[in-house]
Order: structure tokens, then sequence, then C-alpha cells
């Protein structure tokens, strides 16, 4: 007899670049086992639980089916010779063919019934089959989920798009977002061409858009739509930049409502506000003309979204250490640049983007 399984540990999917734990095990044993493949024209059941349960069914069914091959005619026929029998003349043949045919006709009505019976098993067995077909897909999901959190906190950016990039036509959320995030990265590596970073922008906006039309309660999907909306902005000028700026900040905003702790969307807010508090003064002017209320903000309201993601998670993004340098730079503290810059060019680069940002620091190092 087999032991029951252990409940599984519970782990969050949503985050940076957290690396979910071997979760599975527990359900390979049993469900994991019970894949529904196409085998010589029939359906194989390869858990050895099912064997004696659906297996059986289906194989009780068609065995009791298997008689009406080569069994009497079909019950329409039989009753017209029924009758027809009673007339065949005074010599009382039309009475016993009759009767014959009343015999045959009882035995093809009880075979009829367990022909329904077997129809029956088999229906059932089919919807248990077709029930552990959906849950071997779902678990083929949490699957591919914890293989590109692996890829993705290893910094293997191209393992991790070719991974996830099979499931674009996906309905999961976490997929999809996850496959956002992946296209954005991609687009960021030194070695794409830029045609190839455009069509990747554009491409990493649709699968976050369908993140959330899939779950509009899913923290990272609205962060993620964001940050794509914003890259998209890039290639279509300022106009479209600024007049999409409030829709980022909405969905930026909506994922900290969603998840709190999000130091990542945290971070993301504060580069907003750090971005119009240095947009140069022609800008600001195209923008007055454009708008009735332009967005702005200040070097003090980023610093403070800085410090709220750093206190959320330190140390967690080499980009926010740098931001913090930046952000104090500007405000004339060079004694506090100096610290979270320096911390910046010590952070240890897993990306593409932790190596432009060592780069950077050490520039503005350099120049103080």
């Amino acid at each position: 007899m087999r032991g029951r399984p252990s409940q599984p540990p519970q782990a969050g999917r949503a985050g940076r670049g957290s690396a979910l734990g071997s979760r599975h095990g527990w359900r390979a044993e049993r469900a994991g086992a019970a894949l529904v493949s196409p085998s010589a024209g029939l359906l194989r059941v390869t858990d050895p639980l099912l064997r004696g349960g659906v297996m059986a069914a289906v194989v009780e069914a068609l065995l009791l089916a298997r008689p009406f091959r080569r069994g009497p005619p079909c019950l329409g026929r039989l009753l017209q010779r029924g009758a027809g029998g009673a007339t065949y003349g005074p010599r009382g043949r039309g009475a016993s063919r009759g009767a014959g045919d009343s015999e045959v006709l009882r035995k093809s009505l009880q075979r009829g019934v367990v022909l329904s019976t077997g129809a029956f098993l088999v229906y059932e067995a089919h919807k248990l089959i077709s029930g552990f077909a959906e849950v071997h897909a779902s678990f083929k999901v949490e699957e591919v989920i914890e293989q590109a959190d692996y890829l993705y906190g290893s910094g293997e950016t191209e393992k991790l798009y070719r991974l996830l990039v099979q499931h674009k036509n996906s309905n999961d959320a976490e997929l999809l977002w996850r496959l956002a995030r992946a296209s954005r990265d991609l687009a960021q590596l030194g070695s794409t061409s830029a045609e190839e970073k455009k069509q990747l922008a554009y491409a990493a906006l649709e699968y976050a858009k369908k993140a959330l039309e899939k779950n509009e309660s899913n923290s990272a999907a609205h962060k993620w739509y964001g940050i794509c909306l914003s890259d998209v902005g890039d290639f279509e000028g300022i106009k479209t930049k600024i007049g999409n700026a409030f829709i980022i900040k909405d969905h930026f905003q909506k994922a900290i409502e969603l998840n709190p702790k999000d130091a990542t969307t945290i971070h993301l807010i504060g580069i907003w506000c750090y971005t119009f508090a240095e947009m140069p003064w022609y800008q600001r002017k195209i923008a007055a003309t454009l708008f009735a209320s332009p967005p702005t903000s200040t070097f003090q309201e980023a610093l403070r979204y800085f410090h709220m993601a750093e206190e959320a998670d330190p140390n967690f993004y080499s980009k926010n250490l740098l931001f913090l340098g930046k952000t104090y730079l500007k405000l004339n503290n060079k004694k506090m640049a100096l610290l979270w810059l320096s911390k910046a060019k010590e952070y240890p680069a897993h990306t593409e983007e932790d190596k432009q940002v060592q780069k950077e620091a050490l520039e503005l190092l350099n120049s103080m």
C-alpha cells in the first residue's frame, strides 16, 4: 500500500528573482504520472493507480460492446421481421417464427441495456482521463514558471526568453508577464540590434497587456505593463511619452496596492519622479503646450521613493543604489552620493543591466 504524500510547501509565484523551491516532487508520484497520450490510436494511462479504475472500466465497456460487431440485426429490422413472421401461412410457421424472433428481440434488448451501461462507463472514464489531463496541464505551467525563475535568478537572459516564448499563446498571466520581462531584458542586451530592440519592446507590451486581460489583480502584470509602455514611448516621441506618463504611474500605484512590499515597483515610481524632476526646460514647455496639467515632480520626492524601496528590500537592485547616488548629487549632497554610488559600483553584476550600472557609477565617482 502506498504511503500518503506529504503536504507540499507553499511558495509565491510573483517576484523579481525568486527561484521557486522544488515543490512538485509529491505531485509527480501520483498526478504527474497521469499522462494521457495517443499510442497506436488508443488512449494510454500511465498512472498505476488509475489502471485498476479507469482502464478497467474502459476495457470492460469495450468487451461488453464487442459482441455487437457480429451480433443480430438492428432493432428496427427485428421489429419488421417480427411483424412479417405472423403472415407466413396457415401451417403455423408464422407463430413459431414470431416466437423465435420475440426471443431474439428480448435478448437484443438485454444486450442493448448492457451496451448503454458500457457506453456510460466509457463516458465516465473519458471524463476522469480529461480531468487528469487538465491537472497535468496545470502542473506543466508550474514547472515552466519554476524553470523561468531559476534562469532569471541565474541571469540567463537568452535561455529564459527561448523557454518562455514557446508559451506566448498561453492564457496564464504568470507566464505572460514573465515573457514580457524576458523580452524587455533581451532588448536591453548590447548584442541586440536596434531593430530587434524595437520589435522586442512592442512584443513585450503586448504580452504584458495580455497578462492584465487574463488577471487584472496580478501585481506584476500591472508593473510590467507600466514598464513596457514607458519603453514603447521611447520609439514614439516626447508627446506620446508624456501622454502615457499618467497611465504608467497609475499602473505602478495599482501594483503597489496589490503588493505593498514590492520594492521594485516602489523604485519605479521613484524613477518616474526623477524623470520629470530632471525634464529639460524645452520639454516642459512642450508638455505645457500639449497638456493642461503636465506631469511634474521633484528630486526630494524621488529620493523618498528610492529610500522606501531600499527599506522594503535592502540591496535588492543595483539601479536603486545608483539612483540614490544620482539623486543626492542633484541635491548637492556629495557625501551621501559617494556612499550610494560606491555601493552601486560594488554590487555583484548578475545581468547586463548590473554591468551598465557599475560602469555609470564608476564614471560618476571619477567625476566627483
